[in-house]
């Protein structure tokens, strides 16, 4: 949080599914604040290439493995976090993973994985932190990568659909739990970014979603944004003035200049 000069004090910030996508640009954000960076994921080479993007912003990093499907992992993570850098104040909730098909198709244990990875895995990191906070009086933020999809169900995302929606109905909730403890939680919902997200669908995949999603009003245009203008919501969330809480950032990419429906043609694209 900003102090009433617009000052930002140092802190310590958490950031989950750090190795990759838009965690790392999340991670580079907070850290060109000269804040500590505590990375998470479960691929600790990748985590180290992020620390070196935090270091060089000028943000000081410490790396370890965490698995925020797995409790025993969680608490392992925020134990060294906390020997390393002290109390945690900033938790960026980002760790997150969609496995697409038609339901009655999808292997249930890739389901479980899902759900595991973006809603429970969520829910177990946020308790761990309050507890903390909690426990020293401390004001801080909790925020939640979610995704337009809690607006805009896509089919053959049901299963991501579902827990994108239910991290946003957690964080209202938790916001109102929270009252009175300077405790702040936030959502930032973002539309289609740059990242590794979808990587291992496949093309072909990814054109069969496209025309899909097309035949329900989906995905109007091909417009991707950057993955720091999600980073940029994420500052402007955790560095607000204290006193004010910025309920939901939805952050979406313009339809690139010069598309079709601009002109006022009929468009085949999607």
């Amino acid at each position: 949080m900003s102090d009433a000069a617009g000052n930002t004090p140092r802190r310590t910030a958490v950031v989950t599914g750090a190795s990759s996508g838009l965690g790392v640009d999340i991670a580079r954000a907070l850290g060109a604040l000269g804040w500590r960076v505590a990375l998470g994921a479960r691929r600790e080479a990748r985590l180290q290439e992020t620390a070196g993007k935090v270091e060089a912003a000028g943000g000081e990093a410490f790396v370890h493995v965490l698995d925020v499907a797995d409790s025993a992992s969680v608490e392992a993570f925020f134990l060294a976090v906390e020997k390393q850098f002290g109390l945690v104040d900033v938790v960026i909730n980002n760790a997150g993973l969609s496995h697409p098909g038609r339901v009655h198709e999808l292997d249930a244990k890739r389901i479980a994985e899902e759900i595991s990875v973006n809603l429970l895995g969520s829910i177990q990191v946020t308790r761990r932190a309050l507890a903390s906070l909690i426990a020293a009086g401390a004001p801080g933020d909790v925020v939640f990568i979610t995704s337009d999809a809690a607006r805009q169900p896509r089919p053959q995302q049901s299963i991501y659909t579902a827990t994108k929606a239910g991290l946003e109905g957690f964080a209202r909730a938790l916001a109102m739990e929270l009252e009175g403890t300077g405790i702040r939680s936030t959502i930032v919902r973002p539309g289609p970014a740059v990242s590794e997200y979808a990587i291992a669908w496949g093309e072909e995949k990814i054109t069969e979603l496209l025309s899909f999603w097309r035949h329900f009003g989906l995905q109007r245009h091909l417009g991707v944004m950057p993955g720091d203008a999600v980073a940029r919501a994420v500052i402007m969330a955790v560095t607000t003035t204290p006193g004010v809480r910025l309920d939901t950032i939805e952050v979406q990419p313009e339809s690139p200049t010069g598309a079709p429906a601009q002109r006022g043609e009929e468009s085949g694209s999607v």
